[in-house]
């Protein structure tokens, strides 16, 4: 079982009766498919900060609940039918079936460079440059080397630059 949280936004033009009713239907189905009510709070009329289907007020409801997994996608599913809902987000607030692994170390990734490349900076080279940073270091010998650019690279931006130019130069030109 997992504990889960759902926010409901319900139509504002809803009677207080047939709002009852239609939290009560979410309620009832929570049950129904095996879970168990842990909390429900009703946070009333609110503004939304966008229109949804032309309303902009939404009475919002906050429902904490305990259900197995797979029973949600029946729920969510329900609640995509029912035209009293405008919206709803379903969030795994904690997982109590699920065990974490926490022996598991991260997978060491290979770099493949190739002649001229600049190898990326570790993690904790990061942070020696990020404290020399802060620190103000000014020692170049500190930082590490910059990126350089190839001749190609180079040519290739100019030329796009001078075709930028051009197409300027064509566009007043037919204006006139």
């Amino acid at each position: 079982m997992r504990r889960y949280e759902l926010m409901l936004l319900f139509r504002p033009d809803l009677e207080d009766d047939k709002l009852q009713s239609a939290v009560e239907k979410v309620t009832r189905a929570i049950v129904n498919a095996g879970g168990t009510l842990t909390k429900v709070s009703p946070w009333g009329k609110r503004r939304m900060a966008y229109d949804i289907q032309h309303f902009r007020e939404a009475s919002y409801f906050l429902l904490h609940f305990d259900i197995a997994p797979s029973a949600i996608r029946e729920l969510e599913r329900g609640m995509l039918i029912s035209e009293e809902i405008l919206r709803h987000l379903v969030t795994v607030l904690v997982d109590h079936g699920t065990p974490v692994d926490e022996e598991l170390a991260p997978a060491a990734v290979p770099v493949d460079l190739q002649d001229g490349d600049q190898p990326a900076l570790a993690a904790d080279e990061v942070e020696v440059v990020a404290a020399d940073v802060a620190a103000g270091a000014d020692d170049e010998a500190d930082l590490p080397a910059p990126l350089e650019l190839d001749d190609e690279e180079l040519e290739v931006d100019a030329v796009a630059a001078d075709d930028d130019e051009e197409t300027e130069e064509a566009g007043t030109a037919a204006k006139a």
